[in-house]
């Protein structure tokens, strides 16, 4: 989509385009496309070309956070090869996405505050050129849809979305960070809950649902507890009533948070998916189970929201392109 010229072959040198007929796609998808590259003024060696998914991450550091671009997938496309002057090489591309793509569009509308670019890497005399970059926008799975869709039946309204670095306790999570996308409860829930972050970790047979409730005040983040988990398969989430269990557990975590806190207990629940229970902590999950975040953070206040995200969220600004300019320089995970 951006052609430039490889800046580690000097002037005259070839440039590249990568070029994506979608790109839209959805967690566990095939991106497919193609690198074009095109000879310069003189013959030369290319050492590999590599594609990598890049996307910006909250980090803590030291008492403060911090944001940067972490590298989460890769694929690398071509081996060693000689490229004429003036030669156009073509190298088409299948790259699987992992499941746990972070999402950045819903309900056609782009989810702001996230961002995810596909970088094409050219490699040349050991330097690395990373000189190309192509906005991708991913788009929720139907299971995902359904919880997403849930939160807009129930009048929530969308505060932002965020990546964090760490993993989530109890969940088989295979990404270095996690994504968090915040909503403000309905008035029903005025004084009592001040918003709710959602989470989803994704595999190719399930999703994990991981819910936290934040009071004004800091009764729920005390130690960055999650209060609610919820693991059901793929064609499971299709069934359930997100938007009914979605209000019980406000409820429940509302009402019961106080007691649990005093040392009291919450009562065993049913009805969730998989024989759940909220524990003594006000956890929901099963048994022997404590679910605990790590590597939490602030996350960045969002300037707007998302036109029709999941029925009456804010209008917001559209993330055009991803460039190097939006990320940075990279950072280690």
């Amino acid at each position: 989509m951006f052609k430039r010229m490889l800046r580690a072959f000097g002037v005259g040198g070839p440039t590249v385009d990568t070029v994506l007929p979608n790109p839209n796609v959805r967690p566990g998808e095939t991106l497919v496309g193609e690198v074009r590259v095109q000879g310069g003024d003189h013959e030369v060696d290319i050492e590999h070309i590599a594609l990598a998914l890049v996307t910006r991450v909250e980090r803590e550091h030291g008492d403060s956070e911090r944001e940067g671009a972490v590298e989460f997938h890769r694929a690398v496309v071509s081996g060693p090869l000689r490229l004429g002057a003036r030669e156009p090489r073509v190298i088409p591309f299948q790259i699987p996405l992992p499941w746990e793509t972070p999402l950045t569009t819903v309900s056609g509308q782009p989810l702001y505050g996230m961002a995810l670019g596909l970088r094409t890497e050219v490699a040349v005399a050991k330097a690395v050129d990373k000189g190309d970059m192509d906005p991708v926008f991913v788009h929720p799975l139907p299971s995902q849809d359904r919880v997403l869709d849930a939160f807009g039946q129930l009048g929530f309204q969308f505060r932002r979305a965020d990546l964090e670095l760490g993993h989530i306790h109890g969940v088989a999570q295979q990404l270095p960070f996690y994504q968090e996308i915040e909503f403000f409860p309905p008035g029903q829930y005025a004084g009592r809950i001040n918003e709710v972050e959602l989470t989803f970790v994704t595999s190719p047979v399930g999703v994990d649902v991981v819910l936290e409730a934040d009071k004004r005040g800091g009764m729920f983040r005390s130690g960055g507890d999650v209060v609610g988990r919820f693991h059901v398969s793929h064609e499971e989430a299709l069934t359930v009533d997100w938007a009914g269990h979605l209000h019980s557990w406000l409820e429940q975590v509302a009402s019961r948070h106080s007691a649990a806190h005093h040392g009291y207990g919450v009562p065993e629940h049913h009805g969730y998916p998989h024989g759940g229970h909220y524990d003594h902590h006000g956890h929901y999950g099963h048994p022997q189970e404590h679910h605990h975040r790590r590597g939490m953070g602030a996350g960045a206040v969002v300037a707007g929201a998302a036109a029709g995200f999941v029925g009456g969220m804010i209008a917001g600004e559209v993330i055009d392109e991803v460039g190097d300019a939006f990320f940075g320089d990279d950072e280690e995970a």
